[in-house]
């Protein structure tokens, strides 16, 4: 038992000092990105979410957040959040009829416009098909913002903006994206509804 304990204690410290770099070394651009999508929100604009495997769930989250709520205390109009990641059909359709690295791109083909925003989450931030996403949501005016780890990898030069994670673990990473996550859905409903928090 003694070994669980340790690498409890271990997990959490790891986790907490994750987060304290972030702090630390990212807070400036967590706060300029949130605005943006806020200022997109507020413009109309709608904001898209992709990533794989546990990424593709913090996807889903977040767009659930936007959708629906994130405070329960806080009563308010849904807000345009998508995630790529929920249509089987389009998935394995792009999957068996074009590759799996291109189901992403396909869908910001679609959906995406001018002014909406890009979120693409990959903690490797090598993901091909989050980066042929982003790739394509450059061509079509869609603002690019990765949410990364690691060295931030292939996907990071083809942001507009990016956040990586100060970890090469993905457990922490992932711990730390839903967190920047919950941040941005706080900052846009303040910027949206800005008469329910004053």
């Amino acid at each position: 038992m003694d070994s669980f304990k340790n690498k409890i204690v271990e997990s959490i410290s790891e986790s907490i000092e994750t987060k304290k770099r972030l702090l630390d070394e990212c807070t400036p651009e967590i706060l300029h990105i949130g605005s943006i999508l806020g200022d997109s929100v507020n413009d109309g604009n709608k904001i898209m979410f992709c990533g794989n495997g546990g990424s593709a769930a913090d996807c889903q989250h977040l767009a659930a957040e936007l959708v629906v709520r994130l405070r329960p205390n806080v009563n308010r109009n849904a807000l345009p959040g998508m995630a790529l990641t929920v249509d089987p059909s389009v998935i394995t359709a792009g999957g068996n009829d074009y590759g799996y690295d291109s189901i992403f791109e396909r869908s910001v083909e679609a959906f995406g416009k001018d002014g909406d925003v890009l979120i693409g989450i990959s903690t490797s931030g090598n993901s091909e098909n989050v980066l042929r996403a982003m790739k394509k949501a450059k061509s079509k005016g869609v603002i690019t913002v990765g949410l990364l780890g690691k060295d931030g990898g292939k996907i990071a030069p083809a942001c507009d903006m990016k956040i990586i994670v100060p970890s090469d673990n993905t457990a922490r990473i992932q711990e730390s994206h839903i967190m920047i996550g919950h941040i941005w859905c706080e900052i846009i409903e303040e910027c949206v509804f800005p008469e329910l928090f004053e």
